[in-house]
């Protein structure tokens, strides 16, 4: 509901009595500190956003197997906070091994790797790379028209990406 303020005192609580009770490796405090970041992106704290998702992959590296799919949504976090920043070469990296590990564990057509291309388009685009952008645009909308309804509000946001490149 947007109350920030509140959500950021009760995640961080959460995080404290985690920190207190928890081995420094559990997957419960990684999951409060993407908490923790999703609500300092959304009060456009960018630098405690970023070092908090980064704690969290951090976590998941030590703990999870290497193509586990919470470290593709660590990865992805991380890449949203460089790509508002401006910062596209990271955010292009983070993003990109957002979709390698959904790549090896996700079917094929499976909706999180077209978010994933969708991304990386959005990046792409931002730097002026309009063939790579397209490309990866028309990659996350082939997988859209193989799985949604033909008028699902994903299939529109994909032609849109296109036509914005």
């Amino acid at each position: 509901m947007g109350d920030y303020s509140n959500a950021l005192s009760s995640h961080q609580k959460a995080l404290e009595i985690y920190q207190k009770t928890l081995p420094s490796n559990h997957p419960d405090l990684a999951t409060s500190y993407n908490n923790l970041g999703a609500v300092y992106y959304n009060m456009g704290n960018y630098s405690n956003a970023l070092s908090s998702h980064q704690k969290a992959l951090e976590i998941g590296q030590k703990t999870l197997p290497s193509n586990h799919p919470a470290l593709a949504t660590s990865y992805n976090n991380i890449g949203s906070v460089y790509n508002i920043m401006g910062d596209y070469s990271n955010a292009l990296s983070s993003y990109q091994k957002a979709l390698e590990i959904r790549q090896k564990t996700l079917p094929s057509n499976h909706p999180a790797l077209a978010t994933s291309y969708n991304n990386i388009g959005s990046v792409y685009d931002s730097m002026g790379d309009y063939s790579n952008a397209l490309a990866s645009h028309q990659k996350a909308l082939e997988i859209y028209q193989k799985t949604l309804p033909s008028n699902h509000p994903d299939l529109a946001t994909s032609y849109n990406n296109i036509g914005s490149v």
